[in-house]
C-alpha cells in the first residue's frame, strides 16, 4: 500500500467485493419436520453434501446447517445395498430414499465411485462440482 516517502511509485486500487469463503461449504435452510444427522449427505436449497453437524427441526420451525461440498474423496455406506457400485461408475442421489444410487433417472448425478462396494456395503468416491 502506497505511504508518504515510499521508495517506489505505488496505485492504490480499492476493491469493493470480498471473497467470503473458499467455497468448500455453504450454509443452508434445514426445513421445518427434518432430522440432519452430522456426516450423512442431504441435497437442500439446491446444494449437495456431507452436514457438518446435526440439526432437529420441529413443525413451524427451520433451522441451518453447514454442508461440505468440497470435491474430494468420500467414503459413505449411504448406498443402495443392491446395485454393484463398481469402480467409475456416475452415481446419483435418490432424495426419495436419501441414498446414493447407480440409477440416472429422476436422480441428481454427484459423483463417480473410486472404490468398489464392499462387503460392509460402503464405497468410496468423488464428489462432483456443484452446478
Amino acid at each position: 500500500m502506497a505511504y508518504k516517502g515510499q521508495p517506489v511509485p505505488s496505485t492504490v486500487h480499492y476493491a469493493y467485493r470480498a471473497k467470503v469463503s473458499d467455497g468448500k461449504s455453504v450454509k443452508v435452510t434445514v426445513p421445518e419436520k427434518t432430522e440432519i444427522e452430522s456426516g450423512k449427505f442431504y441435497q437442500l436449497d439446491g446444494f449437495f453434501g456431507a452436514a457438518f453437524h446435526s440439526v432437529k427441526t420441529g413443525d413451524g420451525e427451520t433451522g441451518e446447517v453447514s454442508l461440505n461440498i468440497e470435491q474430494a474423496e468420500y467414503e459413505t455406506d449411504q448406498i443402495s445395498t443392491t446395485q454393484a457400485f463398481a469402480v467409475g461408475t456416475p452415481i446419483y442421489w435418490n432424495e426419495a430414499t436419501g441414498k446414493f444410487t447407480e440409477t440416472e433417472t429422476d436422480n441428481r448425478l454427484v459423483g463417480r465411485v473410486t472404490s468398489a462396494k464392499d462387503k460392509n456395503n460402503t464405497i468410496w468416491f468423488i464428489l462432483g462440482p456443484q452446478v
